[in-house]
């Protein structure tokens, strides 16, 4: 489980192919709100917190590539919705 603070506002959000997804606006709940630049219809998306592999400084990154990612972008953050992804060992 990733620890949420250590997800800052403006950090960018790539997806596990390193391509950029988005940037991180703030944090909503269990879910990573994208900045409106990032978006085709200029509104917020949502990612769920459990997409996210790992963080750095200033970068988050998803566990899978930015186009799957992209199909994880809510419009509402929406509790008990989205994927529930889990390490494979």
């Amino acid at each position: 489980m990733i620890d949420k603070s250590t997800i800052t506002e403006q950090a960018e959000i790539v997806g596990s192919c390193g391509n950029h997804l988005g940037t991180v606006d703030h944090l909503e709940g269990d879910f990573i709100k994208l900045t409106r630049n990032d978006s085709t219809d200029g509104q917020h998306k949502y990612l769920p917190i459990s997409a996210v592999a790992s963080t750095e400084p200033g970068r988050v990154t998803t566990v899978v590539n930015h186009k799957a990612a992209q199909s994880l972008l809510q419009d509402a953050p929406e509790p008990g919705i989205g994927p529930n992804f889990q390490a494979q060992s």
